[in-house]
């Protein structure tokens, strides 16, 4: 189902909660909502959508993919970068990492521990903030 945007600042600064089985509809709608939202945007955490939980959907080409419980375990190569959120208007400065080591849950709640770099890794420490309620 998809969603409406969350733009409440309050909501969106608070770390979410860790997520479950109990919320792989959250992780279908986050889905949808990116989806419909893809001329617009390339990521999306769960606080997005108004649901405290660490979900966050990508879109990378024309794939996107699910990761519950997303933990950053490395980050090299720092660089800045500009970027604007779907949430919030306007562009804002920030750190970001040319190469990151991810640990998250896919949809089947199955661990994984996964390296990106590139546009990919920008967007998930994008929304990864999110989930620790750091808005950028």
């Amino acid at each position: 189902m998809i969603k409406p945007i969350c733009r409440d600042a309050l909501l969106l600064s608070r770390p979410s909660l860790p997520s479950s089985a109990a919320d792989l509809s959250v992780a279908k709608d986050l889905l949808d909502t990116l989806r419909a939202n893809s001329s617009a945007c390339v990521g999306m955490a769960a606080n997005m959508i108004g649901v405290s939980r660490r979900i966050i959907a990508i879109s990378v080409g024309l794939d996107c993919m699910v990761m519950l419980n997303p933990e950053i375990l490395s980050r090299s190569g720092a660089y800045e970068a500009e970027e604007g959120c779907l949430s919030l208007p306007g562009q804002r400065q920030t750190t970001r990492y040319e190469t990151i080591e991810v640990k998250y849950q896919d949809i089947k709640m199955v661990w994984h521990t996964q390296t990106f770099s590139g546009f990919p890794a920008q967007i998930i420490q994008h929304e990864v903030d999110h989930c620790n309620g750091i808005l950028i």
